[in-house]
């Protein structure tokens, strides 16, 4: 397991000592911490206790990332989940989570074990159980999936790659901000692992649903992912909505898988807020 970066170590004391409600943002592929930089001042000012956790080994820098690519590769969701338990775990409070994408997934993962006050689910990735699997999936990362070679490799995107699978609901000018801004390599590793959650049994890609300490979830989608679609979304509630804990969907309209890092971020924001302000 990684060790807590003196970063993070930062967060952690500054939560504690503040006495608020920790929040803990856990980004997905092709991103960093510091996308997160936004929400951690508009929920400072909302009055929580934000901590922004690396996946493993994450450049602290989008600069560095470019320039390192394959620091990324053969990270696992095994690895970026037990590294967020343990940020977790030296907290005094338990926290909210909020996740977007694979970090969305993450977010579940951990609150499928009793970690989380409540849970935010913002495009989250598969797993086990959620079954659709859109065209639009297979047109954005299909061509990564049927490579072998994707398990053991760091992957970037191309500027088209980008437009179509985070951008499509941007101009082209956002779009090329965005990706000039924020993107990163991802781990091909963890993206397989996520592809092949319904082929294998032992998968990492598994949450406990059912688990009675789960906490409330609001699960939330953009209305136009191309990477995340609603189907995959509503697949993934509906497993959830069992739990004894409240369990919310929300689809927001005209937005794309970039919806924590555009113009529209804070109407995503402020939905989470709201959602959190209502379960207490």
């Amino acid at each position: 397991m990684a060790s807590i970066s003196t970063r993070e170590s930062g967060e952690i004391e500054a939560a504690n000592a503040s006495g608020n409600t920790p929040v803990v943002f856990i980004h997905g592929l092709w991103l960093l911490p510091s996308s997160w930089a936004t929400w951690v001042d508009f929920f400072k000012h909302n009055g929580y206790a934000p901590l922004t956790p690396d996946w493993p080994g994450d450049p602290e820098t989008v600069e560095e990332a470019r320039a390192n690519p394959d620091v990324f590769a053969k990270k696992t969701l095994g690895e970026v989940a037990d590294h967020t338990t343990e940020v977790v775990k030296a907290l005094d409070k338990k926290p909210v989570l909020i996740g977007h994408s694979t970090g969305g997934l993450v977010a579940q993962m951990l609150a499928g074990k009793g970690l989380s006050f409540a849970t935010v689910a913002i495009d989250p990735g598969i797993f086990r159980g959620v079954l659709p699997l859109p065209a639009s999936v297979l047109k954005g990362v299909g061509p990564f999936l049927l490579d072998p070679r994707t398990r053991g490799r760091a992957l970037t995107l191309t500027l088209d790659q980008f437009k179509y699978g985070w951008a499509n609901a941007l101009d082209e000018k956002e779009a090329k901000e965005l990706y000039d801004t924020y993107h990163v390599a991802c781990s091909g590793l963890a993206l397989v692992q996520m592809a092949n959650a319904n082929l294998n049994p032992w998968t990492e890609a598994k949450v406990d649903t059912k688990h009675p300490d789960r906490g409330p979830l609001l699960i939330m989608d953009g209305e136009k992912d191309h990477t995340v679609p609603w189907a995959i979304a509503n697949a993934a509630y509906k497993r959830q909505r069992h739990n004894p804990g409240v369990t919310e969907i929300v689809k927001v309209p005209n937005r794309g898988h970039s919806l924590t890092i555009d113009h529209g971020w804070q109407e995503v924001a402020q939905t989470s807020l709201d959602f959190l302000k209502r379960v207490g």
